[in-house]
């Protein structure tokens, strides 16, 4: 084992991955957090860190920890998932493997104790105080309102998915390996205590998750508990281990993560080809052919590469003078697999009109903004070569709850609206502004101003104000 480093915030901190560390004193903590707004909601989690402090000195760069001395808090953080909780759920019918999880860490590797089929109370409970097991809940926000809240806002704030995993572990147990992950993550300790060891990362910003051996990444470079109402970060990369000390009660805490597959490498892949598209249609060179038996050979000529890199030089150019990049899939898959936005009631506002019918006169503002995308491609119901450009706007209005984070679904499919080209300047005033005019939108007749307005209405997507 290695030697134990001096806890995070009692000495100096040493190496490329400090980890910062925050005393919160209870009369100056949030009792809960800000649900005003995406942003007040990061804010009020991150508290009292600043988000530009967070974003310019720890995000993808080094690990925070917030430890807070507030019972308010830490109540409210208890109250997001227990280990209580399991009997409710299970009865609700979960299964090994897809809901929930049962492992434990042994010499440094993961031993998984799953059964087959449904996963019953008695026996995760069986599994926990016997075995020691530590046990993994996927996805409670399926489940669990307040997680449904707390990661829809999230979503809307980071403009990607946002998963989260509940882990269990009773006291004197550790249920992972040191391991990496291919996310961001959040930790909110919910119940009890848990200790945890940082280390340096051997792949900065790793794009898949890894379990790395004791001896291959040295002393921790940080050591600390966590106690309920604390909340750690750490850039995805970040070899971790957490155990729940000995002789005290379990541990829960939540893992929220996001900005999986969300890098600049996956916008170039996502946005190039549409480039590469637009510019072969307006110029020649691109849809001349490559040379004879170019795909036979072994390495490219240095003929081919030169034209490549003349290619790519193009393309920059081009970039460089345009504000439309055409999303083929990023946006779209994003729209599609997100929670829906988050509703006390039944959700009915959601899924049908509700107000009055928008008419030429009527002045109508844009609802649920923050679940809508807005972007332009090539209509994909046509052939390449007729294909033209259209308006598209995906939201997650209708998306289901209890689907998130867990796979495509056979048959799922996006929900929105397509209009023709023509309409994307009026599209874009509603986009932009806070309330307008039907009468004022950029069309050419007030029967195509009226069947826009109609479309979005129908969608839930305006109201008339």
């Amino acid at each position: 084992m290695p030697k134990k480093a001096k806890a995070a915030g009692s000495r100096k901190e040493e190496g490329p991955v400090p980890c910062k560390q925050m005393k919160v004193e209870a009369a100056g903590a949030p009792s809960a957090l800000n649900f005003d707004s995406p942003s007040s909601l990061f804010e009020s989690l991150i508290s009292p860190i600043k988000t530009e402090t967070f974003f310019k000195e720890f995000w993808e760069q080094k690990p925070l920890l917030i430890q807070r001395d507030d019972p308010a808090l830490a109540a409210y953080y208890g109250s997001l998932f227990k280990l209580t909780d399991l009997k409710s759920l299970c009865s609700r019918g979960m299964y090994y493997g897809r809901d929930v999880n049962v492992c434990r860490c042994v010499s440094g590797k993961k031993k998984v104790l799953n059964k087959d089929g449904k996963a019953h109370f008695l026996q995760l409970r069986k599994d926990f105080d016997q075995k020691r097991a530590t046990i993994q809940f996927h996805q409670p926000q399926r489940f669990k309102d307040e997680l449904w809240r707390i990661q829809e806002k999230l979503e809307c704030y980071f403009g990607s998915l946002v998963g989260s995993n509940v882990y269990i572990t009773p006291a004197g147990s550790q249920g992972l390996p040191p391991h990496y992950d291919d996310v961001e993550v959040f930790i909110l300790q919910l119940e009890g205590e848990k200790h945890w060891r940082l280390y340096h990362p051997t792949v900065p910003l790793a794009r898949e998750y890894s379990v790395e051996a004791e001896e291959r990444i040295g002393r921790p470079t940080h050591e600390f508990t966590l106690k309920p109402g604390d909340l750690l970060y750490f850039p995805r990369g970040t070899i971790h281990q957490a155990d729940t000390p000995a002789g005290l009660a379990h541990s829960t805490h939540v893992t929220i993560s996001t900005y999986q597959n969300n890098s600049w490498g996956d916008f170039l892949l996502d946005t190039i080809p549409g480039l590469v598209f637009d510019t072969a249609k307006e110029g020649v060179e691109l849809r001349a052919g490559i040379p004879r038996q170019l795909l036979l050979q072994v390495e490219s000529t240095a003929v081919a590469t030169r034209q490549l890199s003349g290619f790519l030089r193009m393309l920059a150019d081009r970039l460089e003078g345009t504000k439309a990049l055409l999303s083929s899939d990023m946006k779209k898959d994003f729209t599609m697999h997100r929670l829906p936005p988050y509703s006390a009631g039944d959700g009915a506002e959601l899924s049908t009109p509700g107000g009055k019918l928008p008419r030429l006169d009527s002045v109508v503002r844009l609802q649920f903004k923050d679940h809508i995308v807005l972007t332009v491609f090539p209509d994909q119901d046509q052939s390449d070569e007729a294909q033209e450009k259209m308006v598209y706007i995906y939201h997650s209005l209708k998306n289901r709850r209890e689907t998130h984070m867990m796979g495509y679904e056979e048959g799922s499919e996006s929900h929105g609206l397509r209009f023709p080209l023509s309409h994307l300047d009026a599209l874009k005033q509603i986009w932009n502004s806070s309330a307008i005019s039907v009468k004022d939108l950029k069309l050419t007749t007030d029967e195509e101003k009226e069947n826009l307005v109609l479309s979005l209405w129908t969608e839930c997507l305006i109201h008339v104000v």
